[in-house]
């Protein structure tokens, strides 16, 4: 018998542990029809809201590329680039609630054993608002969706009420995951953001308002680049730019960093990883670390929409490692590695003879040799 790539996540049977993320991909019923058709274990809905939303002008994502042997940056498209990460300025998905409700019940009648995931927001203002959360909540659940994922964490949102901004406030975070608790019938996770002083107190107060788990990262604050020969910024409308979200390999050690606290702060509780992974070895080091889960958008948003390619790179090369170091299921890896994270006091520092003031010699200049004068 070979290894089980099936996965328990917050009671939820998931044939492997590979979502994908609320995000552009998931932004039609037909998109999440082709997730699952081509295996991935779990889809999370774009997020959905009550009001209406108008995204920009103009393009909403754009993929920001490398060239080897060169510090050239750029979204222009050139061959033997490399992609360095995503970055995109949309907001919620521009369809309400009533265009989701009969989608979800559709993908749910379709797929009744695969896990799906609906992403939802609300404001945090008012009472009101506050409602729109259980408003939200109900209407999903009701269609049959298996759980709920709260976006606390989009970086572009204007609203003070909305997105990150709640993300940044504990009382809001702890609000906000104690209404939809109160409704909900199925596990909710709160989606934080990485832009905040303290990640894990942000997830302390999810977690205290009834929160199931925890995702984590969003995408992180950010401009594009300006282009250096016409001046202006690669993505715009009319010349003008906001903050959008930076994703993709770029961040990867950079969430690795805030899961890597979140777990070894909540070591029994149950974590969705987010950043940079488009194939396994990217994907292991969030197992490592305790992850349960772990989702994917960028790579996904390059091959064909919804990375039929990419998931079946991520089953084939997870049964690979298994096999060959022996692991049956993924809880015989998960959190191996969450105690090398460590205070930078226990660094161990080597004898004064082999330290270089903490730096490597290469890249470097040399010392100068003393100079001598005649007497």
């Amino acid at each position: 018998m070979g290894p089980q790539l099936s996965v328990s996540f917050t009671g939820l049977r998931f044939d492997n542990p590979f979502l994908l993320a609320s995000a552009p991909p998931t932004e039609s019923d037909s998109n999440i029809m082709r997730a699952f058709d081509a295996g991935w274990g779990g889809v999370v809905t774009k997020t959905i809201g009550l009001h209406p939303v108008v995204n920009v002008a103009g393009p909403k994502t754009r993929f920001l590329r490398a060239t080897p042997d060169s510090p050239h940056l750029s979204m222009q498209r050139r061959p033997g680039s490399a992609l360095h990460s995503s970055w995109n300025w949309e907001l919620i998905s521009d369809k309400t609630i009533d265009w989701w409700v009969p989608r979800l019940g559709r993908i749910k009648q379709a797929y009744p054993s695969r896990i799906l995931v609906a992403s939802i927001m609300a404001g945090s203002g008012s009472d009101e608002e506050l409602a729109n959360w259980q408003t939200l909540a109900v209407a999903c659940q009701n269609e049959g969706v298996d759980a709920l994922e709260l976006n606390l964490s989009c970086p572009h949102m204007d609203r003070k009420d909305m997105g990150s901004n709640i993300g940044k406030d504990q009382e809001l975070i702890s609000i906000v995951a104690q209404v939809v608790k109160q409704v909900s019938r199925v596990p909710v996770w709160a989606k934080l953001t990485p832009s905040t002083t303290d990640i894990v107190e942000e997830a302390r107060a999810a977690f205290l308002g009834g929160a199931d788990a925890i995702t984590s990262s969003n995408t992180f604050p950010s401009l594009p680049l300006i282009d250096p020969e016409t001046l202006e910024f690669e993505m715009n409308v009319d010349g003008m730019v906001s903050s959008g979200g930076l994703g993709g390999p770029a961040i990867l050690p950079l969430s690795m960093a805030k899961m890597a606290e979140l777990t070894q702060a909540f070591p029994d509780k149950a974590f969705s990883g987010i950043g940079g992974i488009a194939d396994f070895s990217h994907a292991l080091n969030y197992f490592l670390l305790g992850c349960g889960t772990v989702q994917v958008c960028t790579a996904a948003m390059l091959d064909h929409a919804v990375g039929p390619n990419v998931v079946h790179r991520l089953l084939s090369e997870m049964r690979t490692a298994m096999e060959r170091r022996g692991w049956e299921t993924l809880e015989d890896f998960r959190g191996i590695r969450r105690d090398r994270v460590v205070p930078h006091s226990r660094i161990r520092r080597p004898d004064a003879k082999a330290y270089h003031g903490g730096y490597e010699a290469e890249g470097y200049a040399a010392p100068e040799a003393p100079t001598t004068t005649k007497a």
